[in-house]
């Protein structure tokens, strides 16, 4: 039996919890204070008709007052209710909007790592925040405004043919024109606009964080916007998009005005060709009530258009959330095989099985992988082994496959086929916590939280002492570092104008990595971003970093691999050749050619010209 999908509004309910029971309360009210609001109307309409029955003399009419305060007392009610109504479904909808949010990010932090490297920030940020946010706005009023929605016209009608049938039959036949309009034009061809409206948004909020975090570069060379054409085109699309669909509502919107401001025209002349053909007096009093009451008509077809918009973007919303909870978590181990932390190793931390232990072997057999959409493998029944205590470096051609090899290790991703494995056990049938303990990794570009150096450094393990984190600085190399930031260790990173080099973000990510001490230590272009000052201190650090780990290293610069014990050339995703410094130059492949054009780029220098 095929399952019928639920509403946008159904899931959203699903997140309120104990909540739900408030919401339906506050849209309960809402309709109550609905009701309230129409009856002041009843009170005018009998107060014209007191004054009118003894007119001129309206002194002598009984009730008014009475009548005028019923009606205050109605208003106050309605606003009264309404107020309740909307302190419940506020209370309800933040507690949702924080559901919402924690369901997704606690489905975030089960994704791969490789879900991240392929994610901008900025679109992440907004899929999760922004459209929580929505939702927020839907329960909090547009619910109750929807129960509003739905009691005002029943109710309204009903009043509409309580006093004139025939005034209420035109009120009744603006309505029916103003919804006509404002179909037309919510359809058709703007029915997907919130869709594309809100992929234009996203789009536009991931490409302004990119271009926010390249400002230096374009400063730097003194470039505009342009130069980042994808932020351009970005901002171009959402403009042109917003303009077109401006431009194709003006006339569903100048009728749908017309229409809801329009009732005035038909009553006046309605007005004056019952009032010669019948009683004048009585149809004076129901005159100047459906003149009351026909801005209140149009106020619902208000209410009506911006229910319909909410829905719209509530759908949007759950959408989008649901482009990120329809992302897979990599398949948990089963829990009879799963490498449990069993055993303590030097740093206080447990080992998983007795066969983990500081400089376990990493081993790949015949991988295969291919990222997500591509159609080409990325790496091609790549077989090597890193020993205990041995460093292997990879080096090729960019796009070689050198990162992706280093990725699987972390498990960013599962392989195609073969296997990777840890200390002889495979990664996939290692919970994450348990692998993750096992492997520390240095990649080029390092992220710093907005915090002290100390709580930075302090994320590789969270109970280690200021003692300890201290140690693992000064083992990095960073004892310069902290001599001139102002509060040293407590130096919060980001305020206040204190930031560090590219070569200095790398050596607080080293001494992470030191104060982790795991096994097996992974580096990608660590020296990347290095000058020659900080480079010197990188390899420094390196020397406390790998002492009897497992290490698998990255790098361009070649002079920094030139001391591995085994090299290997990746070449579009395959082990081209292998061997030490010394034996791949002898071969005079690839590495041989790499390592001369190494060498031709170092001795490289800007030199006069000579000038005949």
């Amino acid at each position: 039996m095929k399952k019928t999908k639920k509403s946008s509004l159904a899931r959203i309910l699903e997140y309120t919890g104990s909540y739900r029971k408030l919401t339906i309360l506050g849209c309960i009210l809402s309709g109550v204070a609905a009701v309230l609001g129409l009856a002041p109307y009843v009170c005018v309409w009998l107060v014209a008709r007191e004054a009118l029955v003894v007119f001129p003399d309206v002194g002598a009419a009984s009730g008014m007052e009475r009548l005028g305060w019923i009606a205050v007392a109605f208003a106050a009610a309605n606003i009264i209710v309404y107020f309740a109504a909307l302190m419940c479904t506020h209370i309800a909808a933040f507690r949702t909007a924080r559901n919402i949010r924690m369901a997704a990010m606690s489905h975030v932090l089960k994704l791969p790592m490789g879900f991240f490297a392929g994610s901008q920030s900025g679109r992440l940020r907004k899929l999760i925040d922004d459209n929580a946010g929505l939702t927020e706005d839907l329960l909090a009023h547009k619910l109750p405004d929807l129960t509003a929605t739905f009691v005002t016209p029943v109710a309204g009608i009903v009043m509409l043919f309580l006093f004139d049938w025939r005034m209420g039959l035109l009120c009744l036949l603006t309505m029916v024109l103003a919804l006509g309009c404002m179909m037309a034009m919510m359809g058709g061809k703007n029915a997907g606009f919130f869709h594309r409206y809100q992929q234009e948004i996203e789009k536009m909020s991931g490409e302004a964080v990119e271009y926010v975090r390249g400002i230096p570069v374009v400063k730097m060379f003194q470039q505009t916007v342009y130069s980042f054409k994808a932020f351009y085109n970005a901002i171009h699309s959402y403009s042109e998009l917003a303009s077109q669909y401006a431009m194709s509502c003006r006339n569903g919107q100048t009728g749908f005005l017309t229409c809801i401001n329009g009732a005035f025209a038909l009553l006046i002349p309605a007005g004056l060709l019952l009032a010669s053909g019948g009683d004048v007096r009585q149809t004076a009093v129901n005159f100047i009530f459906y003149l009351l009451f026909a801005p209140a008509c149009g106020a619902m077809i208000n209410r009506i258009m911006y229910m319909s918009e909410a829905v719209m973007e509530a759908d949007e919303a759950m959408l989008r959330l649901d482009e990120i909870l329809a992302e897979k978590p990599l398949p948990e181990p089963a829990e009879g095989s799963r490498g449990r932390a069993t055993e303590e190793n030097g740093n206080g931390r447990e080992c998983a099985d007795k066969d983990f232990r500081p400089g376990v072997p990493v081993e790949f057999r015949h991988v295969t992988f291919t990222y997500p959409g591509a159609t080409q493998p990325a790496l091609q029944d790549v077989t090597f082994t890193v020993q205990p205590g041995s460093v292997v470096a990879l080096v090729g051609p960019s796009g070689g496959g050198k990162t992706t090899a280093a990725s699987l290790i972390p498990r960013f991703w599962d392989v195609d086929r073969g296997s990777v494995t840890v200390g002889g056990v495979d990664v996939r049938e290692m919970d994450g916590e348990t692998l993750m303990g096992q492997v520390a990794f240095v990649f080029q570009d390092t992220r710093l939280f907005k915090q002290s150096l100390l709580e930075n450094i302090r994320a590789a393990r969270p109970m280690a002492t200021r003692e300890q984190v201290l140690e693992a600085a000064r083992a990095a190399q960073c004892g310069d570092i902290l001599e001139k930031l102002p509060d040293g260790l407590d130096t919060v990173v980001g305020t206040k104008g204190v930031y560090l080099s590219g070569g200095e973000c790398q050596r607080i990510a080293l001494a992470r990595a030191i104060l982790k001490d795991a096994p097996v230590v992974v580096l990608d272009e660590a020296t990347a971003f290095a000058d020659p000052e900080n480079e010197h201190q990188i390899q420094k650090a390196f020397e406390t970093l790998v002492r009897g780990k497992t290490v698998l290293m990255i790098a361009h610069r070649l002079s920094t691999i030139q001391n591995a014990d085994q090299i290997l050339v990746l070449k579009e995703g395959r082990i081209t050749e292998q061997g030490t410094h010394r034996e791949l130059l002898e071969t005079q492949g690839v590495y041989a050619h790499m390592w001369a054009d190494y060498q031709k780029s170092a001795q490289w220098k800007v030199g006069k010209e000579a000038v005949s």
